[in-house]
């Protein structure tokens, strides 16, 4: 294909300045982008313009050969769909055959999430007279007050946290802010915190930062070290389940739909451009849904 690399470049370009996508989003793309092209090569397709629906469903078939999950395709095909559209745009070509591809959608998984009991046991372990335990304690009440992502956590900074009205500004992703309000027990967890443990820290290393969250050595936290954090905190409470950041985040979602909170409101708070991302959180526990069918229904008690 004669203008692979300068169409690509292009494509790179629109999707930084434009779309405003991450770094790891244009990696997949381009990624995406590389493998089309070496199968174009391989099927002597001189330009994006020779490609139709025909070649469209070998390259299809040559992903499914090997063996890559039905999810990964659909992400290949959305790639270069988009990519069409782009190519569109800019009259490179006259038509998307990507277009014409259909993929059954994935059911998705229910999000894993903690219990009401497992979360005790979570905030029970850290020694407040510590500042790394005074730390770690304002991590999981942050995570769970608020329900950002850990990209998010690792980012924040003193000013983006307004205890007089009790919210957190958070930069989300695609450069997207958004404020999240939090609860009396995160807000005694940062401000002891605060207070104590972040001050101690930051005199080992003596800089001048505005990370909210530091290491052992005063430095700011990376998201990995933020994971770490949490896997020995599991450790510590002897949990069986697997708990990362995410799955703090999902538990954020689930108890407050199981608690009444409208679906809208959840989606604000977590950021999600679209409903239906929101919605994989509407399941509730079997104990939730005899609770609210044995209050509701009028011949559910004697």
């Amino acid at each position: 294909m004669y203008h692979f690399k300068e169409y690509s470049e292009a494509f790179m370009e629109y999707l930084q300045i434009e779309k405003n996508a991450s770094q790891y989003t244009v990696k997949y793309y381009l990624n995406d982008l590389e493998t089309f092209y070496q199968f174009s090569k391989s099927e002597a397709l001189e330009d994006f313009s020779d490609v139709d629906y025909r070649s469209v469903r070998v390259f299809l078939t040559s992903l499914y050969d090997r063996k890559l999950s039905r999810r990964t395709v659909s992400r290949v095909i959305s790639s270069l769909r988009s990519f069409y559209r782009f190519l569109e745009r800019e009259g490179n070509v006259t038509s998307n055959p990507f277009l014409q591809i259909t993929l059954p959608k994935a059911t998705k998984p229910i999000p894993g999430f903690l219990y009401q009991e497992e979360l005790e046991k979570l905030f029970e372990v850290n020694d407040m007279s510590d500042p790394l335990g005074q730390r770690n304690q304002a991590i999981l009440e942050t995570f769970y007050a608020t329900g950002i992502r850990v990209s998010e956590c690792h980012k924040l900074t003193l000013k983006d946290i307004d205890f007089t009205i009790g919210t957190m500004l958070i930069h989300g992703k695609g450069s997207k802010e958004r404020y999240v309000p939090f609860g009396r027990f995160a807000e005694i967890a940062l401000e002891t915190y605060l207070n104590e443990g972040r001050k101690t820290l930051l005199e080992k290393s003596k800089l001048s930062t505005d990370t909210v969250f530091l290491n052992a050595k005063g430095t700011p936290l990376t998201a990995r070290g933020i994971r770490l954090i949490l896997t020995k905190m599991v450790e510590k409470a002897s949990l069986t389940v697997h708990v990362h950041p995410h799955k703090l985040r999902h538990t954020f979602a689930t108890h407050m739909l199981n608690e009444g909170a409208d679906l809208r409101t959840v989606q604000e708070l977590l950021g999600h451009e679209s409903l239906s991302s929101t919605q994989i959180y509407t399941h509730v526990t079997k104990d939730q849904l005899r609770s609210v069918y044995m209050k509701a229904h009028p011949r559910a008690n004697n």
